[in-house]
């Protein structure tokens, strides 16, 4: 588990490489105490702290050099006024051998911890590739760009969801937000996804998908045999299509936060002419109504979860993606979803609250 320059890379909050040097910095304190500070005063804290920083900074090779160096620097200094010699020093010899020891047992565990912590990490940074696989590039005169970011530092998926599908009756795609949190959202979202997927390839038309997704989520809620128990399965979801040989975008919206439209300098909401209610909750309501947007060369329409909505800053200040997203310069839809990102992290400058899934396309024929 030693690596190179002893420190871990990769463990979760990573400090910055100048703190490596921190356990060598209380060593030579303490030496230097040791030595020109009067006799009442000792280096012992230093050389007792020196080895437990590097315990949670350092690799085991570089914790046990610490530790002994720890050692060395105090053995040398009570040799050199003779402390050894009478016996006096030796309480304090063993207090930092007893620390230094102890400091690599810690270290130990925290590799152990950290290794597990890879091994969870590369579990749920599968599953989200498999639930939330990246979209194409392009397809046809769409480009594509997709971004999920969690709320919780370590966590890779939630209740966030989307899907980009290259279909016979053109690209469909779906973004949404289940209803709930852990992993009953997670199975939901994963209901959701693999509902879409077959629907989008087997229904010719938009609502056809959608009355799929309806009955998934409704019949999924009521299953006896879900291990955290029965319960209401439903989620917010905007569904839209960009037909072949067409300049247009069929969507329907139910109960989803609106997308925007943005062309050159205007950017508007795409509001629903008709408010409905959320997958899972709409059975035996009338069919949904596709609203179709003229898609103009160079236009790009965004697809978005609520986490961007209910972004506050320490203020309690909503975030307005209109407004915002008026003021954001970009030439391809990756660099608008990187800004925006980047813009909702400067107003809340804080952890994130909520999960966030964004989608857009770029009509360039």
């Amino acid at each position: 588990m030693a690596n190179v320059g002893g420190i871990i890379p990769d463990r979760p909050g990573e400090v910055a490489r100048s703190v490596r040097w921190l356990p060598a910095v209380l060593l030579v304190c303490g030496f230097l105490v040791d030595y020109f500070a009067p006799v009442q005063f000792s280096g012992a804290a230093f050389y007792s702290v020196a080895p437990m920083i590097a315990a949670a900074l350092l690799s085991a090779d570089g914790t046990i050099l610490t530790g002994l160096c720890a050692i060395v620097a105090d053995a040398v200094t009570l040799g050199h006024f003779g402390l050894l010699a009478t016996g006096s020093g030796m309480s304090e010899l063993m207090s930092i051998t007893a620390v230094a020891l102890g400091s690599v047992v810690i270290n130990r565990l925290l590799l152990v911890r950290d290794a597990r912590l890879r091994s969870a990490q590369s579990i749920t940074a599968t599953v989200q590739r498999a639930v939330l696989p990246a979209p194409p590039a392009r397809v046809g005169a769409l480009r594509i760009a997709a971004r999920y970011e969690a709320a919780e530092q370590e966590a890779d998926i939630g209740g966030d969801l989307y899907a980009v599908q290259t279909t016979p009756y053109g690209l469909r795609c779906i973004i949404g937000d289940v209803c709930g949190k852990g992993m009953d959202s997670v199975e939901a979202a994963i209901a959701v996804v693999g509902t879409f997927r077959m629907a989008a390839d087997e229904e010719p038309t938009l609502a056809g998908v959608v009355a799929r997704l309806d009955r998934a989520l409704h019949l999924g809620a009521q299953r006896a045999d879900r291990p955290w128990g029965r319960g209401e399965w439903f989620a917010t979801a905007l569904i839209a299509e960009f037909p072949p040989g067409t300049q247009e975008m069929r969507l329907i919206n139910r109960g989803h936060a609106a997308p925007f439209l943005l062309h050159k300098a205007a950017v508007r909401a795409i509001e629903p002419t008709r408010r409905a209610v959320p997958l899972g909750l709409g059975l035996g309501d009338e069919p949904d109504l596709p609203d179709t947007v003229a898609m103009l060369p160079g236009c790009t329409v965004l697809l978005c979860t609520d986490g961007i909505h209910e972004a506050r800053n320490r203020h309690g200040a909503f975030y307005d993606p209109q407004a915002r997203l008026a003021t954001v310069r970009f030439s391809t839809p990756n660099e608008l979803l990187r800004k925006l990102i980047d813009d909702i992290d400067r107003h809340t400058a804080a952890p994130r609250s909520d999960d966030t899934a964004l989608l857009a396309f770029t009509y360039d024929p």
